[in-house]
């Protein structure tokens, strides 16, 4: 068999190997394998940073939803069935949930998990357990809402994990920020698909936490939104961690803004004209009419 015929046999079996998020224990077995391969064949498998060989269909640069890598936050990347998450260990919360809603998506009958929500194993403890959000007085709010999921069981179990979860007010989660979620759905199927990331939003200073493993209490949170049928064009909100009930127009915010009061850089996969122009502009009724 050829040297690269065998090589990109090889890089398959181990790119395939991370996407089933191998845990850290378990990665330095796979690099020694690929130590192992590259000798015997000569060839470099160029496996990158995020776990996937390079060129694969799954590589984080092909995919529009994935924010660029913040500098100094602690993260740890989760590729589920329906999003994608980084997750900070520190803060127990996700420090954004990234997915790409189709129309097709937007359908389906599974229904919500008898025991929905669950922690995470796939992260170190301490982490979010229910009984942290026990008699807190918030809710365990999603990040990629369930409705999103409901055309696979895998991907809707997998929306109920904590590490897709942050503390959300009562009226927040039901209200204002549900109505968004809805709206989404609604886009996904009018334009075919859209891109949308979410998460919490800390701002300098204390932050309240919940339970005896100190999830932190967000004290907003940001929605990104892409869609790039017909003339590209590109939205923002951010919604205070409060109770409050006032039409989306209030929430809205250019993708250039968020970045601000973020840090991230949300879809740096675009051509960079498209990125600037989409991002530096916000209309509602582009999406309403």
């Amino acid at each position: 068999m050829k040297k690269t015929t065998l090589s990109f046999i090889c890089c398959i079996l181990l790119a395939a190997l991370y996407s089933c998020n191998v845990s850290d224990k378990h990665k330095p077995l796979v690099a020694g394998i690929q130590k192992i391969v590259e000798k015997e064949t000569g060839v470099s498998l160029d496996i990158d940073n995020s776990g996937y060989a390079e060129g694969s269909s799954t590589s984080q640069t092909e995919k529009l939803e994935i924010p660029a890598t913040l500098n100094g936050t602690p993260e740890q990347i989760l590729y589920r069935t329906g999003y994608t998450a980084s997750y900070n260990k520190t803060t127990k919360l996700p420090n954004w949930v990234a997915w790409h809603l189709t129309a097709a998506n937007t359908k389906g009958d599974v229904k919500r998990p008898r025991k929905a929500f669950h922690e995470d194993e796939d992260v170190p403890e301490p982490r979010a357990t229910d009984g942290d959000y026990y008699n807190s007085g918030f809710d365990r709010g999603h990040m990629c809402p369930a409705a999103d999921n409901k055309w696979s069981e895998d991907a809707m179990y997998q929306s109920f994990l904590f590490t897709n979860m942050c503390p959300q007010n009562h009226n927040l989660n039901i209200g204002d920020w549900n109505e968004m979620e809805n709206a989404c759905r609604k886009w996904a199927k009018k334009f075919g698909d859209i891109y949308i990331v979410c998460g919490p939003i800390l701002y300098k200073g204390k932050h309240k936490t919940i339970g005896s493993n100190k999830v932190v209490v967000p004290e907003a949170f940001f929605k990104v939104v892409l869609c790039m049928n017909g003339t590209p064009k590109a939205i923002g909100f951010i919604y205070k961690n409060q109770a409050g009930n006032r039409p989306k127009g209030d929430y809205v915010n250019t993708i250039d803004q968020v970045e601000r009061i973020t840090g991230y850089d949300f879809f740096p996969a675009l051509p960079d004209d498209i990125e600037e122009k989409v991002e530096a502009s916000c209309n509602l009724d582009d999406w309403m009419e």
